[in-house]
Formats: C-alpha cells, structure tokens, sequence
C-alpha cells in the first residue's frame, strides 16, 4: 500500500498544509477586521470633532445675537355651552 496521493504529498503533508492555509486566511481575515476598526475609529473621531466645533459655533451665535423678547401668549378659556 501507498501513503502518496496521485500528487505525491502524504496524508500528513496534505493535512499541515490545509492547517497552514486555513491559519494564513484567518490571519489575513483579522487583520482587515482590524483595518476596519481602525478606520470606523478614525471617522467616528472626525465626526465627533466637526459636531463639537458645529456647537461650539452654534454657540458662539447664539451668544452675539441679542435675545427678543417673545410675546407672552394669551390664553383662552373654553366657554361651555348648555345647549
């Protein structure tokens, strides 16, 4: 009997090489993960700065423009009717 497939490679040489194939993919899978954490990080700081500077300015206008005076609003009583 043969241990050799028609390629030539053992069982046990088939078998190291999917296991080493199957941890080259996962290496390679976490590592874009990481990218992508990296980048989502990276927009959610961006973003978190141009809303605080947007406050900060929306404060600013808020503080140089004089207040007005509302106009106090007039309350009606309802009037029930017998009828």
């Amino acid at each position: 009997m043969d241990d050799f497939n028609e390629k030539g490679m053992s069982p046990a040489r088939r078998l190291a090489e999917s296991m080493l194939r199957a941890a080259v993919e996962e290496y390679s899978f976490n590592r874009e993960q990481e990218k992508q954490r990296e980048a989502m990080a990276t927009k959610t700081a961006r973003l978190r700065e141009l809303r605080i500077a947007k406050e900060a300015a929306e404060r600013d206008k808020e503080s140089s423009t004089p207040l007005r005076r509302q106009k106090p609003k007039v309350r009606r009583r309802k009037i029930l009717r017998k009828g």
